[in-house]
């Protein structure tokens, strides 16, 4: 069964990485689940080789179609949407053989550019203890954190103009656009936020790049008098002048899309998260067997691991979606192009490399991973399916399709609905379909959840909506440029992998 978190629980995540306020209350919307399964993808192959080497306005609406940039691709057969707030599950199950890798060799390198904090901070949102210290240790508690009760954002790339935009989830304020690469032709995509709230981006033409959230952590450095950094949409400083960058890795590549937060160590003294590493993966387009996965060190940017991944079918975009499970294994799917389309786990400790073709007529597009450790693929055509590692097997919601998806904390994944435009909510553990809610955007195109446990998503063209998923009402924020961004945008999705 999935564990869903108690309100109480709840309400410290919420103090934690982003304010004291509500969550959600869970919804029984409807319905049951016709299952069916798809058996086990026991036979798991192993590969094993790894090389050590603008001022915008926020509204309110209620409920779209358009044209997308990188093309989802098309597929044999069509699928559509569940119907608003009444529909059913067949669950499908198929079975599948998988690859399994052996270890590999850790590296360091990578060109890197790094600015320095002046401090650790307590974790997502937090600027301070939660309780002071405990009167027999003398020792700071660190529960869930406490602190800054307005602290929550989601990072968000503007692809075209080659910023990344922080928006405040609760006053639905921009409070930073940031260049992304030094000559401003990065095409940001994926953003993935870590435990202490600083994001990183992923260049789709090569490069990551670190920002702190916090103003407190960056470091005057540019000889100008005063921290400058972004106010803004309208307020882009010139990469030189920028001082909220914590560092920028170029990597040489012709496709850097997936990336994702290790959640590191908690410091049990300070409450600090230490030893956060971030995961991505790397494919020259065109050339068979070039899908690699890195891992860098999170304070610096230094690449620390290359993994080789030539096994594993690249299709036209490489590595496509990413996600950590709550052992900081990296998880990553391939786009619908592949040849088969798949997904692949790295483990954090050992490296080894497991890769599992997805069900047959999936055509997978974004992933995410739930709190129970199952991996998950949106499709664009085939439906979602659900990857459970134990069992090496699959299970399939049929007739719904869509693009970006995240867990939330009562026990449902968010669907970016494709081609209709809207969310649609499906149980974790019954897979039955249990809403949908129309959105008027142009491509419903990522989802994230944040710590108030409202639905975030985000168009390809200027708007983010904020969904509240009980009352249905939906707010928009209209000053994006270009947006294109599915993957853990506000740091919940890791947050939720993570043992309570």
């Amino acid at each position: 069964m999935h564990k869903r978190l108690s309100p109480l629980l709840r309400l410290g995540i919420v103090c934690s990485l982003g304010g004291c306020g509500t969550g959600m209350d869970s919804e029984s919307e409807s319905q049951t689940a016709g299952q069916t399964s798809v058996g086990s993808a026991s036979d798991s192959t192993t590969q094993a080789s790894a090389s050590a080497s603008t001022s915008a306005t926020a509204t309110s609406t209620a409920s779209g179609a358009a044209t997308e940039g990188e093309s989802v691709g098309t597929s044999a057969g069509s699928s559509t949407s569940a119907s608003s707030e009444s529909a059913t599950s067949a669950e499908t199950t198929t079975d599948g053989t998988g690859t399994t890798t052996g270890g590999a060799t850790a590296t360091t390198g990578g060109d890197t550019t790094t600015g320095t904090s002046t401090g650790d901070t307590t974790g997502v949102g937090t600027s301070g203890s939660s309780g002071g210290t405990d009167s027999d240790t003398g020792v700071m508690p660190c529960g869930m954190g406490g602190g800054d009760l307005e602290f929550s954002y989601i990072w968000i790339s503007n692809t075209g103009q080659s910023t990344l935009t922080k928006l405040n989830t609760v006053t639905m304020v921009e409070e930073g656009r940031y260049i992304t690469r030094p000559d401003q032709a990065g095409s940001p995509s994926r953003t993935s936020v870590n435990l202490s709230g600083d994001v990183v981006v992923a260049n789709r033409s090569g490069g990551l790049t670190k920002f702190y959230a916090r103003h407190e952590d960056c470091e005057e450095s540019n000889g100008i008098d005063g921290l400058q950094t972004s106010s803004g949409a309208n307020d882009i400083l010139p990469w030189a002048n920028e001082e909220c960058r914590a560092w920028y890795t170029a990597i040489s590549t012709t496709s850097n899309r997936p990336v994702a937060w290790t959640s590191g160590v908690q410091d049990p003294n300070t409450c600090a998260w230490v030893d956060q590493k971030v995961w991505t993966s790397t494919t020259t387009l065109g050339q068979a067997g070039s899908m690699k996965v890195l891992r860098l060190n999170g304070d610096t940017g230094a690449i620390e691991v290359t993994v080789d991944l030539p096994a594993v079918s690249i299709g036209s975009w490489g590595a496509y979606g990413g996600a950590v499970d709550g052992e900081n294994n990296f998880w990553l799917s391939t786009h619908g192009s592949a040849t088969p389309p798949s997904v692949t786990r790295v483990r954090y400790d050992t490296l080894e490399v497991n890769t599992w073709p997805v069900p047959q007529g999936l055509a997978p597009y974004g992933m995410t991973v739930d709190a129970e450790g199952r991996a998950w693929v949106a499709g664009y055509a085939g439906g979602v399916a659900r990857f459970t590692p134990e069992s090496e097997s699959w299970d399939v919601v049929p007739g719904v399709t869509g693009l970006g998806l995240q867990a939330d904390g009562e026990g449902r994944v968010w669907v970016g609905s494709y081609p209709n435009q809207g969310v649609t909510g499906i149980d974790v553990d019954s897979l039955a379909v249990l809403t949908m809610i129309p959105i008027a955007a142009s491509v419903t195109k990522g989802v994230s959840i944040d710590f108030y446990g409202k639905v975030w998503v985000v168009d390809m063209a200027s708007s983010a909506y904020r969904v509240d998923p009980e009352s249905k009402q939906i707010d928009v924020y209209s000053g994006l440029t270009s947006a294109y961004t599915y993957s853990d945008m506000t740091g919940w999705g890791l947050k939720n992998v993570i043992p309570q």
